[in-house]
């Protein structure tokens, strides 16, 4: 059976911008780790929580598909979407799927989490971090071990994010990568296309985002 398939609109700029700018924040925070430029390290790290921000504040004020509110499910959702994974269908699929939420929630938790630990991390090279003086030299060793964990962990949640891109592909046929770069995606004339919020909203939201992180690192 043919289905006519239409041309949506599914993610804004602003959730494109925030999804390949994370990409290249944490291949730039691996290669000044590794060259210990720590300077450029923190700073890159200032960025990310910057960012990070701005997406949390999206998904409470952005277009639909970037609200939490609109993709979140419960975890009986997700485990059926799971057990159909590999089953060969037509995407109608608008935004992110019951277990798509998950991992996008999962990947932002690190993605904050991380760091706010750099803020407090002491590498015995360069400056410690911006708020290591506030806190014990104990709770500070405990916190730049806390921020080794969960750089590993956040490229095991990166890998399996990877991993499920790569299955929708060959699996079920679903390409999710053109709509990340394009912003488009051809689904079923039925299937309603999403609210974008405007543009100047988005900039609005990462100025505060920018005066936010700003004021953690140079006045606390």
């Amino acid at each position: 059976m043919n289905i006519q398939l239409r041309r949506v609109r599914v993610w804004d700029l602003p959730t494109r911008l925030f999804h390949w700018l994370v990409v290249l924040l944490l291949l730039a925070a691996y290669v000044t780790w590794r060259l210990n430029w720590m300077d450029w390290h923190v700073w890159i790290g200032e960025a990310v929580l910057t960012v990070v921000l701005f997406r949390i504040l999206w998904g409470c004020f952005g277009s639909d598909t970037a609200r939490f509110a609109r993709f979140l499910a419960g975890p009986g959702a997700a485990v059926r979407h799971l057990a159909h994974s590999l089953r060969r269908e037509p995407d109608r699929q608008v935004g992110h799927n019951a277990a798509g939420g998950w991992m996008v929630l999962l990947l932002l938790s690190l993605l904050l989490v991380e760091p706010l630990t750099g803020l407090f991390v002491n590498n015995e090279v360069a400056n410690e971090g911006p708020l290591g003086e506030l806190v014990p030299a104990s709770v500070d060793n405990a916190v730049t071990a806390l921020h080794a964990y969960l750089w590993d962990a956040l490229l095991a949640a990166a890998a399996l994010h990877i991993l499920a891109i790569a299955v929708y592909a060959f699996a079920k046929g679903h390409n999710l990568i053109a709509p990340m770069l394009s912003g488009d995606k051809s689904l079923p004339v039925d299937v309603a296309a999403p609210r974008m919020a405007r543009a100047a909203r988005a900039v609005l939201l990462l100025g505060c985002s920018a005066l936010a992180v700003a004021a953690l690192a140079t006045f606390l």
